[in-house]
């Protein structure tokens, strides 16, 4: 189990983190759509969306959050008209709990899993079975993660530690974060030496390197599912087809994503 016993400072942001995210999925009611979209998508998904509201006139408004968190809003009621998430889990559960419209559900993107590091930092850590990664972390250092248990980037990175045997070492040096660009975030400001993220958030922040890839047989394929909930305005479809366009596609592919489902 990764410990809670943190330095103060982290500690807070973590604490903030958490009392954030219920305010994170407070669609805006003037809004033709509102979309509850996994945190590593907010570059990508605010261009997309920008070009769309130039083109159509439409408004769209966007929450981003752990999957996890924005899946049980969802369930509890929450006004979103689309799904969007970094795990094809949360789709499947609000898919079980007849919570999406599963003839407009599509797989739409992939990513990759980097070890990263401050932009300063130099430690260099080749990525595979039995790496150091606690020695690197130093005598006090923590492992930034998104939560292991809930979070897809989280569940992704404690994947790969497990396959290349070192999870069992480094899990009592994980400081959990509410989601994947919290995370990003610690490692940007300091307040960790080395963190575990998406590629796409890595080169949205240019307060941090890649220290390297984890190979992709170390975990479960990063996948993107978008979908429709049940109770979704007839207008969120024209917003959906557009994400799934070919216009819509280089706003992805410009952070780091692949296409991995088919585009018109």
């Amino acid at each position: 189990m990764a410990t809670n016993l943190l330095p103060s400072r982290l500690l807070l942001l973590i604490m903030l983190s958490f009392l954030a995210a219920p305010f994170m999925a407070v669609a805006a009611e003037a809004a033709d759509v509102t979309v509850f979209a996994a945190a590593s998508l907010k570059n990508a998904l605010d261009d997309a969306a920008k070009l769309y509201q130039t083109k159509t006139g439409d408004k769209v408004s966007i929450s981003y959050a752990a999957s996890s968190a924005l899946a049980k809003q969802i369930e509890a009621g929450a006004p979103a008209d689309i799904f969007f998430s970094a795990d094809l889990d949360w789709m499947d559960y609000l898919q079980e709990k007849k919570l999406i419209d599963v003839a407009s559900r599509q797989t739409l993107l992939g990513n990759t899993l980097v070890l990263i590091a401050p932009k300063d930092s130099t430690v260099v850590l080749p990525i595979e079975k039995g790496f150091p990664i606690v020695q690197a972390l130093g005598p006090d250092g923590r492992l930034a993660m998104a939560s292991v248990d809930s979070v897809p980037a989280g569940k992704y990175g404690k994947a790969a530690l497990s396959y290349l045997g070192v999870w069992d070492a480094v899990a009592p040096r994980v400081a959990q974060a509410e989601n994947v660009r919290a995370a990003l975030a610690f490692v940007a400001k300091g307040e960790a030496p080395l963190g575990i993220v998406y590629g796409t958030d890595a080169k949205s922040e240019p307060a941090v390197r890649v220290v390297g890839i984890f190979p992709a047989d170390s975990h479960p394929k990063i996948l993107y599912p978008v979908a429709l909930t049940a109770s979704a305005k007839p207008e969120a479809r024209k917003f959906l087809d557009f994400l799934l366009s070919s216009e819509a596609a280089p706003a992805f592919e410009a952070q780091g994503f692949t296409i991995e489902g088919k585009v018109g």
